[in-house]
């Protein structure tokens, strides 16, 4: 299926402003500017893992959710807070790790090593 726009993609200009910035810019960088700086090529990197990874890991989220019985985490939340979802800790346990994992393969992914 054709993309509605042209390229370069929202991901093909992230990488160029994060490369950008860590190959010509950080360099020339002091103190504040330059932790400023290393955030930003950080927060970029995520937009790129975010939108590699964003939509097979909503399904898989849904999919987990699905699997409890919820629709969304606001009622998992309420669920677990009130206790209802005790007689099943192995497979809650197992659906939020793997929760935790998703967001750590964009948040940073040497955590996850």
């Amino acid at each position: 299926m054709p993309q509605p726009h042209d390229v370069p993609s929202a991901r093909d200009l992230v990488t160029a402003v994060r490369e950008f910035l860590e190959n010509d810019v950080l360099a020339t960088l002091e103190g504040r500017t330059r932790f400023h700086g290393l955030v930003a090529v950080n927060v970029l990197g995520m937009v790129e893992r975010e939108l590699d990874l964003g939509e097979s890991q909503a399904q898989a989220h849904q999919s987990r959710l699905s699997s409890l019985g919820f629709t969304n985490d606001a009622d998992l939340a309420a669920a677990i807070r009130e206790g209802r979802l005790d007689d099943r800790y192995p497979e809650l346990k197992s659906a939020l790790l793997e929760a935790v994992r998703d967001k750590l393969a964009v948040a940073n992914p040497a955590y996850t090593a």
